[in-house]
C-alpha cells in the first residue's frame, strides 16, 4: 500500500489497527527513505530486545542514541523503532521527546506503533506527549488502517485506482467480498495481479478468483509441478498452502525452487541423452525420476529462460533479504507467478 509522506521529516510514526497494513507501511516507507542509497549504511532496526534492560525495564536510550549517531558514508540515516507500542506512558517516552525538541536534521526516526510479537501481546495508544512532539517537529503520523464504512470504501477505491492492473467493476466486489475486514489481503493480491496479467491488463471476476487464495497442506513437489505446467493459478493456490496450512516460509521456499533450476542449468548444454546419465551427471541416487523431470524442463525451456529465471530467483533471494519493501510472502507471490507465467509463454 503506498504511503504519501513528506520525506524529509525528521520523524515518522506510523499506527494502524491490521498489522499487516503497518508492517506493509513500514517497509514501503523505509525502502522509500533509502531509495538508491546504501540500505546496509544507512537502516538501523531496533526492537523490543534492544529497549529491555537485564532487570526487565523498558528504555527507550538505544532508539535516541541511534537517532543522534551521525551518518557515516552516507547523507541521512534512517533508525527504524519497531514495537513501539510498549510504550505508553510520557515517562517512557520522555527521553526520545526530548531529543525530537531538537532532532538530528541527519536522521529520519520511523516509529512503528506495533505489538510485541508474542501470544497475548496488546499495544497501548501513543501518549499524548509523544503525538505532539512529532508533529511539533514537523513529523508525520500516519494512520496506516483501511478504516470503516465509507472510510474504508474511500481507501478501497484509491488502492484500485492505484493498481497497475484495470480491475472490472466484477473484480472489485470480488476482492471485497473476499477480503472482508481482514484488508491486509489487499497487500499481496494486487501485485500478484500485475506479475500475472502485466501492467494495464484489464482483470475481470474470472480472472481474479484463483489468485484470492486458500489453505491446506500440499507436497513442495507440487508447486514446481504446477510451474512447470505453466498453471499459474495452480501454482500460487499450492503456495498459498505450502506458506498457510504446511508453515513454510519464503525461504524454504526459495530453496526448493533454486535447486530445482539449478539442476536444469547443469543439465543444458551437457549432451546427456537420457534420464540414467542425468542423474549420474547431477548426482542424484536411487530413482531417476527427478533427473528426468529436470531434464525434460531443461530442455524445454532453454538456455535464455534458465538464465532469466536464474536472475528472477537472485533477485527475490535479495527482496526477501531486504532489498524491497515487500512482505515475504508477497516476494514469494510475485516471483511464482512470474516463474509459472513465463513457463506458460515458452511453450
Amino acid at each position: 500500500m503506498r504511503v504519501s509522506v513528506n520525506l524529509n521529516a525528521p520523524v515518522y510514526l506510523l499506527k494502524g489497527d491490521d498489522d499487516v497494513l503497518l508492517d506493509d507501511a513500514a517497509r514501503e516507507l523505509v525502502h522509500a527513505l533509502v531509495g538508491t542509497g546504501d540500505r546496509t549504511l544507512m537502516v538501523d532496526e531496533l526492537d523490543i530486545e534492544k529497549y529491555t534492560q537485564e532487570n526487565g525495564d523498558l528504555h527507550i536510550g538505544p532508539l535516541v542514541d541511534a537517532a543522534q549517531t551521525p551518518p557515516f558514508l552516507t547523507d541521512r540515516r534512517v533508525i527504524v523503532g519497531r514495537h513501539m507500542g510498549s510504550f505508553t506512558t510520557a515517562d517512557l517516552v520522555a527521553p526520545l521527546v526530548a531529543y525530537l525538541a531538537d532532532p538530528l536534521p541527519t536522521s529520519a526516526v520511523v516509529l512503528v506503533w506495533e505489538k510485541v510479537p508474542k501470544p497475548g501481546a496488546t499495544k497501548g495508544k501513543q501518549p499524548k506527549s509523544l503525538l505532539d512532539a512529532v508533529k511539533k517537529a514537523g513529523g508525520e503520523v500516519v494512520d496506516t488502517g483501511a478504516g470503516q464504512g465509507k472510510a474504508k470504501d474511500k481507501w478501497l477505491d484509491e488502492q484500485f485506482r492505484g493498481a497497475s492492473v484495470k480491475l472490472d467493476a466484477s473484480a472489485r466486489r470480488a476482492i471485497e467480498d473476499r477480503i472482508g475486514e481482514d484488508s491486509g489481503l489487499l497487500v499481496g493480491l494486487l501485485p500478484t495481479l500485475e506479475a500475472v496479467f502485466g501492467t494495464g491488463a484489464k482483470v475481470t471476476a474470472d480472472d481474479v478468483t484463483p489468485y484470492l487464495g486458500v489453505e491446506g497442506g500440499v507436497k513442495p513437489w507440487d508447486l514446481t509441478d504446477a510451474i512447470d505446467k505453466g498453471d499459474v493459478a495452480g501454482a500460487l493456490d499450492t503456495l498459498h498452502r505450502l506458506m498457510g496450512g504446511n508453515g513454510q516460509h519464503p525461504l524454504q521456499i526459495l530453496a526448493t525452487l533454486t535447486n530445482g533450476y539449478i539442476r536444469m542449468l547443469a543439465l543444458d548444454g551437457a549432451g546427456v541423452g537420457d534420464e540414467r546419465a542425468a542423474a549420474e551427471l547431477l548426482g542424484i541416487k536411487g530413482s531417476t525420476f527427478p533427473a528426468k523431470k529436470a531434464l525434460a524442463q531443461s530442455r524445454k525451456l532453454g538456455s535464455e529462460r534458465l538464465a532469466e529465471f536464474m536472475g528472477l530467483l537472485a533477485q527475490a533471494d535479495l527482496d526477501l533479504k531486504g532489498a524491497k519493501a515487500w512482505p515475504p510472502e508477497l516476494v514469494a507471490e510475485v516471483l511464482v507467478a512470474r516463474l509459472a507465467s513465463r513457463t506458460r509463454a515458452r511453450r
